[in-house]
């Protein structure tokens, strides 16, 4: 397979389409291999509009929303970011492209190893990822430029605003499938955060993010 034309064609087909014109993303993700962080199994997906499995249940998102959140983000070189989700750690290497420094939470201890090792192929170096439970953020290490959750909530997480420094930006998907909505806040203040809708998509809950059954009686 030509990663290479399959690259070029993701970038023009799929995000420059979907309002991606930052030129700084789209040469982050012809500098950043999406196929080296993809399972070999599904290498050859790894540019297609689709959510890749990684094991666990749990997926990679698709290249035009993680091009979205990255844009939105627009983490620079003095930001400190956090990452809730490391999965296959691709997001992890993005952000550390532009990021001073990143702290990465994942649950499963296998993606923080599989992460690791392809980070360390890549030689990136200004990422810590830890193994605990991020649902909540990491406040041990707050307050954060950038914030991005790789899975959705069912809503809003005041804990994890709290976390953001002033001037900080989180992005998260909340809701409930299929129509969830893609949000950007701003901390503009000590108290006061800004709130811009993005987009509307679809992504899998972070693990205990579920929204509560809803019973009819």
């Amino acid at each position: 397979m030509d990663f290479q034309q399959a690259r070029f064609n993701m970038v023009e087909q799929q995000i420059r389409t979907w309002e991606v014109l930052d030129q700084a993303v789209l040469d982050a993700l012809f500098e950043v291999p999406r196929e080296q962080f993809v399972p070999d199994t599904y290498r050859q997906l790894a540019f297609s509009d689709t959510r890749i499995p990684i094991g666990m249940g749990q997926s990679m998102m698709t290249p035009k929303v993680e091009a979205r959140m990255l844009q939105a983000l627009n983490p620079g070189p003095r930001d400190r970011a956090l990452e809730i989700g490391t999965g296959s750690g691709y997001v992890t290497a993005l952000l550390a492209h532009f990021a001073g420094s990143v702290v990465s939470v994942e649950l499963y201890a296998a993606f923080t190893e599989a992460a690791a090792k392809r980070l360390r192929a890549r030689d990136i170096s200004n990422v810590a990822l830890i193994t605990a439970d991020g649902l909540a953020g990491y406040a041990a290490q707050a307050p954060f430029d950038v914030i991005a959750a790789t899975g959705s909530y069912a809503q809003r997480q005041p804990a994890l605003e709290a976390q953001l420094a002033v001037g900080g930006r989180l992005f998260m998907v909340t809701g409930t499938g299929p129509a969830m909505e893609a949000l950007l806040i701003t901390r503009t203040t000590e108290h006061a955060f800004a709130v811009e809708s993005l987009f509307e998509t679809e992504l899998e809950p972070l693990i205990g993010a579920e929204s509560a059954p809803k019973f009819a009686f």
